[in-house]
């Protein structure tokens, strides 16, 4: 469920009108619902309700300071999965002792500045890795709390670039070496050993590939458990794939009852990383319509949102709907929405039939509020986009559209080019 709907053929943001907004903030803009991201990170949360968990939102999938606030006031946690992730966690204000740190490639630094923070564990994924956090809590005089990433050969079947949990992928320890790796934490005096974690993909829309990961999980578990290990947390990442076109995911309700039921008995406290089910559709990309034209038989809309935008289209292939911000009866053509960018790859549709937009109207771009701005550039040398956020009728500003001097904040021109 989504606050995105539509009143006298005007595309609303909860009760806002999302042209009005357009007028005072240009084009091209995010724009997240307040109300839905409550919704679903209420709706996520709730479905656990009967069992020790903690929901710690992945900031990959939308890292502004103002959304992680909204889930911080709302009892959650984070995932990060680099030191720059956890500074805006912190400046969001959330508890440390609910952040967890995944990720293959973490610095000595930002090790040392989560140790300092007092997070609640490292997902480790070599062991290589648990030795470093080791000597860096050694350092510091502290003990780590560590969990080790299993990768459980489990196929979520989704798009290959966000399959995580498949032999071949760069992510954890082999489930069938974890025991070994798991005998060599125990060895190192500045761990704190503290649970088992996995993270199978992104965009799952079955749930057998959960269910499936968390059976090998538990079979860890119970062996750890058997050699004197105290498995307090069990991290099952998040994946919760969302409705972008034709996909079916299960509800979070239908999620939660099946890892409860997979999972009795285990005493432990749960913790899931959701981040596109919780955000992605809580937000769209609004764009203008700059020109149109036609080449070889081929027709082109030309919009003002580029893929340094909006890059999932062109680095997955993904769909996301268009939709007019005002409706009116028009004709249906087939069409590639482009943007401004000078690369071929540059779309926002291929091939789709969709309205037959004119010069200067306004597209929603939906399903955006995932790794959208997340994963935005300054490629061509384009400012980043405004962040817009509507709550109770009202428009906050929560990221600025950059200025042209901010593209070249940080640059210096050496003397010997001034002579």
């Amino acid at each position: 469920m989504n606050y995105f709907h539509y009143q006298d053929e005007a595309l609303l943001c909860e009760e806002v009108p999302v042209a009005e907004i357009a007028a005072q903030v240009g084009t091209p803009f995010y724009l997240y619902s307040c109300r839905t991201l409550r919704h679903h990170f209420r709706v996520f949360d709730s479905a656990f309700a009967e069992v020790p968990h903690i929901v710690c939102f992945a900031v990959k999938a939308n890292s502004n300071t103002a959304i992680l606030r909204t889930f911080v006031r709302e009892g959650g946690g984070v995932d990060i999965v680099s030191g720059g992730e956890l500074f805006r966690a912190l400046k969001a204000g959330v508890d440390p002792g609910k952040v967890v740190y995944s990720g293959v490639g973490k610095r000595d630094d930002e090790i040392d500045d989560a140790l300092k923070a007092g997070i609640l564990m490292f997902n480790v994924e070599s062991d290589q890795e648990l030795e470093t956090i080791n000597e860096r809590a050694r350092k510091l005089g502290a003990r780590a709390g560590v969990g080790l990433r299993v990768n459980p050969d489990v196929d979520p079947e989704t798009h290959p670039h966000i399959s995580t949990g498949l032999k071949e992928n760069k992510f954890g320890i082999n489930v069938e070496a974890s025991l070994a790796a798991y005998h060599r934490a125990a060895a190192l005096k500045h761990l704190d050993i503290k649970g088992v974690s996995c993270h199978i993909g992104s965009q799952v829309t079955k749930l057998s590939p959960f269910t499936d990961a968390l059976a090998r999980l538990k079979e860890l578990v119970r062996r750890l458990r058997e050699e004197g290990n105290a498995v307090r947390y069990l991290d099952l990442g998040g994946g919760l794939g969302i409705t972008y076109d034709r996909e079916a995911p299960p509800h979070p309700s239908e999620y939660a009852r099946a890892i409860i039921d997979a999972s009795r008995d285990m005493e432990c406290t749960f913790i899931f990383e959701p981040g596109r089910v919780i955000v992605g559709n809580a937000g769209i990309l609004v764009t203008r319509v700059l020109y149109t034209k036609g080449n070889e038989g081929k027709r082109f809309v030309i919009v003002d949102a580029g893929m340094n935008d909006l890059l999932r289209p062109s680095l997955y292939g993904s769909y996301h709907q268009l939709q007019p911000v005002i409706r009116r009866e028009r004709e249906k053509i087939t069409a590639d929405v482009v943007g401004p960018i000078c690369e071929s790859g540059d779309f926002l549709a291929k091939g789709r039939q969709i309205p037959a937009f004119e010069r200067g109207e306004l597209i929603a771009v939906m399903s955006a509020g995932a790794y959208g701005f997340s994963m935005s550039s300054n490629y061509n040398s384009r400012p980043r986009i405004p962040e817009v956020l509507v709550r109770d009728g009202s428009c906050y500003v929560i990221r600025e559209r950059e200025t042209r001097e901010d593209l070249i904040r940080g640059e210096k021109i050496p003397d010997f080019l001034n002579t």
